[in-house]
């Protein structure tokens, strides 16, 4: 694990979530090796019973503070324990496409 990654989860540990993780996702992408730039956080939490997947987010991008700046996406699945109960697994991250639209200019 790398320190973008370390510190993205210590820092999602305000949240108290009952399940977290944090997936390099990098590989999958247009990177170089050993990049940490993509990552996919599926966080269940208490904390987002009765919250919509905007607030969600919100609450999961405050919690993250500038530590945004060190990445380029983030593929979040936030659920509440109910829900990740009933579910059990966040879906499966689709295939890069590669290629960026300044690779179109």
């Amino acid at each position: 694990m790398g320190n973008t990654q370390a510190a993205l989860e210590q820092a999602m540990q305000s949240l108290s979530p009952v399940h977290l993780e944090l997936v390099n996702e990098s590989h999958m992408h247009s990177v170089p090796p050993g990049s940490e730039s993509h990552f996919k956080a599926t966080v269940v939490s208490e904390q987002f019973d009765g919250l919509n997947a905007v607030k969600r987010h919100q609450s999961v991008y405050r919690s993250l503070g500038d530590l945004m700046q060190r990445i380029h996406a983030l593929a979040l699945h936030t659920y509440t324990p109910a829900e990740w109960s009933a579910r059990q697994q966040a879906p499966a991250s689709p295939n890069c496409l590669g290629g960026s639209k300044a690779d179109q200019l």
